[in-house]
Order: structure tokens, then sequence, then C-alpha cells
């Protein structure tokens, strides 16, 4: 398994990965699957706002991709991004995802910033304790602020300081 940038030939796998979190899970609150196309805009803009979209991907196939976004479009929160992780059913527990959130989060400092934040359904205990593990706190927690398949998500909030030594705002 390698990790790398993700590029045009990875985006079948990622839509693979995506729908199936709209389908099968609560990690994306949307109700419909998307197309390749939705897919290629959101790399494009990842890309066009020199924001990483990482893949985590063997001979065969891409196993889980992991990106970082901009927390809030004000101008103060310029520092501040959000996490996304996801990987492939059937590949979860192999460390898949500790490794392309260890490789974020090393591209996040390299590119000074310094908050990450991760936004989690509440009942996703996995990507809590993942997220624990790589030192983020948990810093809040919203109640019924989501809804999908018929019933009401609770939004955790946790955060990690990429840079907790640096005490002034450039």
């Amino acid at each position: 398994m390698q990790i790398r940038d993700a590029g045009e030939d990875d985006l079948p796998g990622i839509l693979e990965i995506y729908n199936d979190a709209v389908r099968h899970s609560t990690a994306i609150w949307n109700d419909q699957p998307v197309d390749l196309e939705n897919r290629r805009n959101w790399l494009n803009s990842q890309r066009d706002k020199d924001y990483p979209v990482l893949v985590a991907a063997n001979d065969e196939r891409v196993l889980g991709y992991a990106a970082y976004f901009a927390w809030r479009p004000h101008d103060g929160f310029r520092n501040t991004v959000e996490n996304s992780v996801y990987v492939r059913d059937g590949e979860r527990g192999a460390g898949i995802g500790r490794q392309l959130m260890q490789r974020l989060i090393e591209h996040a400092r390299e590119t000074d910033r310094h908050v990450m934040v991760a936004a989690i359904e509440s009942g996703n205990r996995d990507s809590i304790h993942l997220h624990q593990q790589l030192g983020f706190i948990h810093v809040g927690q919203l109640r019924e602020v989501g809804q999908k398949f018929g019933r009401w998500l609770d939004l955790t909030f946790m955060q990690l300081n990429l840079a907790p030594a640096r005490r002034s705002a450039r």
C-alpha cells in the first residue's frame, strides 16, 4: 500500500468509497449518492484551494482517502482546517485510516495550519477513537443537529492543536 496525492485515475475508487458511506453509514450526512463528475469537481476545487486529497492505494484499487478543507469561510479561520477520512468497507481496522490521518496532519503542519477540527457523528466510536489516538481532544457535542435513516444524529467536535508552542497569529 502507498499513500500519495490523489489523481484523476483515483476518482472511481474515491467515488465508490464515498457513495458506500452515503448509502450505508452516518459518516456522510447526504441522502443521495453522487456521480463521477461531482467527485471530479470536488477534487479540482480542493486543488484550486491548495488543499490536499490523499489516497491509500495498492496495485488494484483505492483503499481509502483523506482530505482537509476550510473549516469556516471567514478570514479569521484561515489557519483552521477540518479533516475527512474514509476507508473502503472490508479494509477498516487495518491501520489505513491512521496512516492517512498521520500524513494529513503532517501536511497541515508543513503548510503552517494551526488547528485541525474533526466533526464526527457521535455514534461513530471507531472514528472518535482514531482521532483520540492521534492526539485530538473532545471539545463539544451538538445534539440532534442532523438526520439520516429516519433518526436524529448528534455531532461530536474534536480538535488537534498543530502548533502548540505558537501563540501569535499570522
